[in-house]
């Protein structure tokens, strides 16, 4: 996850792989206020999951049967209940997905660290990521001399050295497992958000002007390829752009429009999503979650990053 491509002239960013999109394409944060919104079907339920986690990862609760499901969740469900009272709240359902969200983040890193790590001094130096992911390129140049691709690794190298030292705080141009994280996962560090920001104007302003239009804002997200009349959400999104986007109503925005866009700072993605899973399962109301209220609703819950797919029924309680 998060690695740039090595057989395909891609950008892999935020564990997401993208290319030019012919469907809705979601930044950092565009989820809505979950607990706004009708959640009904199983679609539904997997847009829960899939938002935070991914299509792969969402699939391993699949694989059983719902009874093994709902055995797992109760005993997840004991867990979530940090004061052992028997009943779930919002802030023990967002505590629990934020500490799952940053877990995630750092296995992520464990995975793929010894993949750069070359010389096995549990550092990542500048050159040692630069070889693993770009050496072909940087011994074969005359191969990609005919991209002219958003995401060609003779745009990304640089554009990976610049994240690189962003991350790397002690300038020493070998990242430690935090700065490596950093690196990998900028939307999740403070210090980097400048650059989430920089390289999002970079994705998405094509006439290089150092702002984004509203056509621009729309490309991102869709694209027309087959003509015909643009589809609901997008007359709904240019509204958005008109409405909300461009602030200062400039007909553009800029980087601090892009920020507040991107990484708003009054939207919490745990929050929302602890809302909607109380909103969904809280069938008296109370504001509390009883055993029996979740497990009514395991299909939503399995499938949410609340559970982590069950992976914490194999860790200490010290792990979490």
């Amino acid at each position: 996850m998060d690695l740039r491509a090595f057989t395909c002239l891609l950008c892999v960013y935020a564990g997401v792989i993208v290319a030019k999109p012919t469907y809705k394409k979601e930044r950092v944060h565009v989820e809505p206020e979950l607990s706004r919104d009708r959640h009904e079907d199983n679609q539904s339920y997997r847009y829960d999951h899939e938002a935070f986690l991914g299509k792969e990862e969402a699939k391993t609760f699949d694989q059983l049967t719902p009874e093994e499901s709902k055995d797992r969740l109760g005993k997840i469900v004991d867990r979530i209940d940090s004061d052992n009272n028997g009943y779930v709240t919002v802030e023990e359902l967002k505590s629990w997905i934020k500490r799952v969200q940053k877990r995630y983040i750092y296995e992520n890193v464990a995975k793929v660290w010894s993949d750069y790590d070359l010389n096995k001094d549990n550092r990542i130096s500048w050159e040692e990521y630069k070889q693993a992911t770009y050496g072909y390129y940087l011994a074969n140049p005359e191969e990609f001399q005919d991209t002219n691709d958003q995401f060609s690794f003779k745009k990304m190298l640089p554009r990976d050295e610049r994240r690189f030292k962003a991350a790397d705080l002690d300038e020493d141009l070998a990242a430690s497992r935090e700065e490596f994280t950093a690196f990998l996962h900028p939307e999740e560090f403070e210090h980097m958000k400048d650059i989430v920001v920089l390289e999002t104007l970079e994705d998405i302003d094509k006439n290089g002007d150092g702002y984004v239009d509203e056509d621009e804002y729309i490309a991102d997200m869709f694209s027309h390829e087959e003509g015909g009349p643009e589809p609901d959400w997008v007359k709904t999104e240019r509204e958005q752009f008109s409405d909300f986007r461009d602030t200062n109503k400039d007909g553009k925005m800029d980087k601090d429009e892009i920020r507040h866009w991107i990484l708003p700072q009054d939207y919490d993605h745990a929050q929302a999503e602890a809302r909607h899973l109380m909103y969904e399962s809280d069938s008296d109301k109370d504001q509390i979650l009883t055993k029996e209220e979740i497990l009514e609703k395991w299909n939503m819950f399995v499938g949410s990053q609340a559970t982590n797919y069950g992976e914490d029924l194999t860790r200490n309680h010290d792990e979490l």
